[in-house]
């Protein structure tokens, strides 16, 4: 399963205290610690970066600095702006990069579809087009459809593409985890060669012990088909449940990648 670390996100209040403030040792060590923690991928997102900076576009660029100076792990650019996107591709110099994220709202997919076409870039397509979001299955994957239909357009292969089905939080429905799953299923059986990721903290948003809530859905989406997952990596027990996501699914070869993780004591019930 690919990993995203969600860990450097200004909605965090110390994190984005710490963006507003140019704490570059706060967000180094954020940085560097999801790093060795085993992620495929550093999510980044400055929010609306009120505080010492002129723009969020320049904070974005001070955050790609940082980043890149104490890890050469790939960037995930995460913004609602695409100006702040299109700062951070600029600066950034490394070679793979994901974009999070696009919807089916028209200006939104020709911008930042023009911006992962030309870059190169994957990008991670949330399951909905204007408004709020969709809560049926079939509408979720029109959304996915429509999508992927205008990124072909602009050049963008499948094997680039990552839908978000989305996920709402129990706490408000009950139904919804289902609705996501099956959401998992109809995207991976419409669109085989692209790849599906959740923001898995959002399942629990409201409810008490919410690690134990994020740890079972990860494995049902696993079950269900999910490619990748935006979490918090210094987890040790949600880290562990990746490892056996991995196992169950057969997407670790003769059990390796488990056996090697016990033998190192990184397995946390």
């Amino acid at each position: 399963m690919l990993l995203i670390g969600e860990n450097i996100n200004a909605s965090n209040k110390k994190v984005g205290e710490a963006i507003a403030g140019g704490d570059l040792q706060f967000i180094a060590d954020l940085a560097g610690k999801q790093s060795e923690a085993g992620v495929d991928y550093l999510d980044i997102n400055v929010g609306s970066a009120q505080g010492a900076w002129q723009s969020p576009e320049a904070a974005m660029e001070w955050l790609v600095d940082v980043v890149t100076s104490v890890t050469d792990k790939p960037l995930a650019i995460d913004s609602d702006s695409p100006a702040v996107i299109a700062a951070a591709l600029r600066r950034y110099r490394g070679g793979k990069v994901i974009i999070n994220s696009v919807t089916a709202e028209p200006s939104r997919l020709r911008s930042i579809g023009a911006l992962a076409a030309e870059r190169n870039a994957m990008v991670v397509a949330l399951a909905m087009g204007e408004g709020s979001i969709p809560k049926k299955t079939d509408e979720r994957l029109a959304a996915c459809s429509s999508i992927m239909s205008d990124l072909r357009q602009m050049g963008i292969s499948e094997e680039r593409v990552i839908f978000d089905p989305l996920v709402l939080p129990v706490s408000v429905d009950t139904g919804q985890a289902m609705v996501t799953l099956q959401t998992i299923r109809a995207i991976k059986s419409s669109f085989p060669r692209a790849r599906t990721v959740l923001g898995l903290s959002n399942i629990s948003f409201g409810l008490p012990n919410r690690s134990l809530v994020n740890r079972a859905f990860l494995l049902m989406a696993a079950a269900a088909g999910l490619d990748a997952a935006i979490l918090n990596p210094l987890d040790t027990r949600t880290m562990s449940f990746i490892a056996l996501a991995n196992l169950l699914t057969g997407n670790d070869a003769a059990c390796r990648a488990y056996i090697r993780a016990h033998r190192k004591g990184l397995l946390t019930a």
